[in-house]
């Protein structure tokens, strides 16, 4: 009689079998063929696990959403990753983290600031709100699309509390610069690191920089999931804290099907609750369920294996697309980073002149008739965005350059599903354009 292990090795192996012969029905067509601006990239290996994780059928996080958070902690050299079902999920618990009663005098509060910019994705602006909290909001820098820091200081006042910034299309923002300023000021840092995984500042991965920061495994993101995100720390509060509002608001920091990890179960007080009540049953935060499911980490397990490869592929694409795009430099402004930073970009951003004898719509419009993918700077200002119209927020200054991304500004992709010859197709399109144009 056969046993399970034998029977999941069979299985294993079929699988195997199916994404080989599926890949041999793949093939890129010039001119045919879509070149997305990012995608899912995997192999039998993801296959695999989601069945081995589908088969244990644990369906809340289990032995691989363990293993990821182990995984990952390590690879970024920080103490505490934790699983959540989105970027976006982590990015609301790492600002609802700050609102604790544990953290005292130094909880966020409501009204208090919170610096951040209109230049990017909403979910990074979105939980400042969903707090009660604050916006000030600063522009951007052309060319690296970050926030820029020389406005940073006089944007300070005694309600602020926290700075809370992207490192945009996985460009590093000037840490040294940012820390300096959040320190002298007492105030929290928290880094959207969702477009940046594998980043690195003076040597130093980005994510580990922040109080608190934040990862997403969309499809579009270093490594996927489908959906999925993680929080990232090195503090054991903050820790502790972040824990309680994805599970509930719960006090209890057993994992799923333990019981009385403190051996304290029955043995306290808590609030105006009797004596002894169960710890699996207080709740010291309002909070949430934005808990992963072992099926999604058992992906991430096998993506992580790839991430340094993605990443070399991602900084080898850029690379060869800014090189290229040096001879169009007059129509373009090309991106820039700080020479203390090595991105592991997510896409190239290309910011078009004003003066340019064509407009963004023009040039994106041939681009994606040609089959090459194009996507804006996410919400672009997202002052000007339908949801935000009446949003309370105080400016720095003005936002004359989130406003010329907003108008000006496009990208495409770098992901590994871009090979050398899409690349070359990519090259050949934009010479058809500008011979076109006879420019």
């Amino acid at each position: 009689m056969k046993t399970e292990k034998i029977i999941r090795k069979e299985i294993f192996s079929k699988i195997k079998k199916l994404y080989k012969l599926r890949q041999e029905k793949s093939s890129f067509v010039p001119s045919k063929s879509k070149i997305n601006y990012a995608g899912r990239i995997y192999d039998h290996a993801e296959l695999i696990n989601l069945v081995d994780a589908s088969l244990d059928f644990w369906l809340t996080a289990g032995r691989y959403a363990q293993k990821f958070e182990k995984k990952l902690a390590e690879f970024l050299k920080i103490k505490f990753c934790l699983l959540t079902n989105s970027g976006s999920s982590a990015n609301l618990l790492a600002i609802s983290a700050l609102t604790s009663p544990l953290l005292k005098h130094r909880r966020l509060k409501p009204q208090d600031e919170v610096i951040t910019m209109a230049c990017g994705f909403p979910t990074t602006l979105n939980p400042i709100l969903q707090n009660h909290l604050k916006p000030v909001i600063i522009d951007v820098e052309l060319g690296t699309y970050n926030v820029d820091v020389r406005r940073m200081e006089k944007a300070i006042t005694k309600k602020t509390k926290a700075i809370f910034l992207a490192h945009t299309l996985g460009n590093p923002f000037n840490l040294d610069a940012v820390i300096k300023i959040a320190e002298k000021n007492n105030l929290f840092l928290i880094e959207d690191n969702c477009d940046a995984l594998g980043s690195k500042f003076k040597n130093k991965f980005t994510g580990t920089f922040g109080h608190i920061s934040t990862c997403s495994f969309y499809p579009a993101h270093h490594i996927t999931m489908g959906e999925g995100g993680a929080i990232l720390t090195n503090d054991p509060l903050l820790k502790r804290i972040i824990l309680s509002f994805r599970d509930w608001g719960r006090d209890c920091w057993c994992e799923p099907g333990y019981d009385n990890t403190c051996y304290r179960r029955f043995t306290q007080k808590f609030g105006k609750l009797p004596f002894g009540y169960d710890h699996k049953y207080v709740y010291s935060h309002i909070g949430y369920n934005l808990k992963i499911t072992d099926m999604q980490a058992a992906i991430g397990v096998a993506q992580l294996d790839k991430l340094a490869g993605f990443i070399k592929i991602r900084r080898d694409n850029f690379n060869c697309l800014f090189n290229y795009f040096k001879k169009y430099e007059k129509y373009f402004i090309l991106p820039q980073w700080d020479k203390k930073a090595i991105p592991a970009w997510f896409g190239f951003p290309l910011l078009v002149k004003d003066g340019a004898p064509f407009t963004r719509a023009e040039i994106v419009w041939y681009l994606e008739e040609n089959k090459i993918a194009t996507r804006m700077l996410f919400g672009g200002n997202l002052t000007k965005q339908p949801a935000y119209m009446n949003m309370k927020y105080r400016l720095v200054d003005n936002l004359n350059n989130t406003d010329l991304v907003m108008n000006n500004l496009f990208w495409i992709g770098v992901y590994p599903g871009i090979n050398k010859e899409k690349i070359n197709y990519i090259f050949k399109v934009f010479d058809a354009y500008f011979k076109k144009l006879n420019l």
